[in-house]
């Protein structure tokens, strides 16, 4: 009876994917302007360095980006898995950077930015860490440009940012990673 009960929670668990109950509904936000946002240590569709990952040190890796409108007041970046079973599994929520901004180096220290509320229910960046013999889901990681502020708080929920960014993205740039084990 006791290694049915042990199975059936190790079940649950795979079965969680990420790990966190804190999902959301629907594709990420869009926009009308086009922005380039690439990683140096990863091509749009190749795999994500381990570095960056539960395998690996855990850490936002370096990103950069051009094309910010010259009228967006704030950036805002979402890394979101959309593959995870029961909706998307939200990575990182970070926005409050100012528009002058051109790039983020891995690990960034993030003073003058705030964070949202990922699906692990921190505030923070958390990598990829799919169940293992999965297909590699993918992760996209979004820039936006916005037209205005985002009013909510340190530590708000992915779904309040994410329908902030909705009504302001004016400019949005796109780079999907893999990654399986």
């Amino acid at each position: 009876m006791r290694s049915s009960v042990i199975a059936v929670a190790a079940a649950a668990v795979a079965l969680a994917g990420c790990g966190g109950d804190e999902k959301v509904s629907g594709r990420a936000p869009q926009a009308p302007e086009r922005m380039t946002l690439r990683a140096p240590g990863f091509q749009s569709g190749q795999p994500i360095p381990v570095e960056y990952t539960c395998d690996g040190r855990d850490i936002s890796p370096p990103l950069g980006w051009s094309g910010t409108p010259r009228d967006a007041r704030e950036l805002a970046i979402l890394v979101e898995d959309p593959d995870a079973p029961g909706g998307t599994f939200v990575h990182w929520v970070l926005f409050g950077l100012s528009p002058t901004q051109k790039q983020l180096d891995a690990g960034a220290k993030l003073e003058s930015s705030r964070q949202g509320r990922n699906s692990f229910g921190e505030t923070r960046y958390r990598g990829p860490c799919p169940p293992q013999g999965d297909k590699p889901p993918r992760y996209e990681f979004s820039i936006y440009a916005l037209r205005e502020r985002i009013e909510a708080s340190e530590g708000a929920a992915a779904d309040e940012v994410r329908d902030e960014i909705r009504r302001k993205a004016i400019a949005s740039g796109r780079l999907t990673g893999r990654y399986g084990r």
